[in-house]
């Protein structure tokens, strides 16, 4: 089994829409859903703004690999194209945190693999994944260079700037009694 922590983001056509496709795809491997922010792109490529959410995923078949090819295969429905590095994007789906299981608890999974950087690399410097991750998962820690921290004091350690950036917006992610997103 391994859980992971799933950043989601999307700024082109039916942001909301997109987002509620991974968290519909994910089906009963959510275990929690961040509310929806909306942040300023990140980057300095000029775009609209993003919608964001964090997704926390539970599945006793997927590996830390399994979890960025799931990722990868939603970002292939939503017809992403990678042409400008921080550009636009129909989705976005970051592996942030992953863990396999362990004799005792849950064991962080640590790769410096070009194609899955885990825990990944920018994550303690972008507000737009440390608070939702916060709304979903209060007490998680995040190690960065050897050094184990709360996530709250990764994002308080943030520039002003960067935290104010990311609002939290009415719209939900989450499943209702029916199976539908609300």
């Amino acid at each position: 089994m391994s859980r992971a922590v799933l950043s989601i983001g999307s700024n082109m056509g039916d942001r909301l829409a997109r987002l509620r496709s991974v968290v519909d795809g994910l089906a009963d491997r959510v275990v929690a859903v961040s509310p929806v922010y909306s942040t300023a792109p990140w980057g300095g490529v000029d775009q609209d703004d993003f919608l964001n959410a964090i997704v926390l995923v539970d599945d006793p078949e997927l590996d830390c690999l399994g979890w960025l090819r799931s990722g990868q295969a939603f970002e292939r429905a939503a017809h992403r194209v990678r042409e400008v590095r921080w550009g636009a994007r129909t989705l976005d789906v970051d592996v942030v945190w992953c863990a396999e299981p362990g004799p005792a608890g849950p064991v962080p999974c640590v790769s410096a693999d070009p194609e899955l950087t885990l825990p990944h690399p920018q994550a303690h410097n972008r507000a737009f994944v440390l608070i939702p991750w916060l709304d979903v998962e209060p007490e998680a820690r995040l190690t960065v260079d050897g050094v184990d921290r709360p996530i709250r004091e990764w994002l308080a350690a943030l520039d002003a700037d960067e935290r104010a950036g990311v609002h939290r917006t009415e719209l939900s992610l989450h499943r209702t009694a029916g199976g539908a997103a609300s």
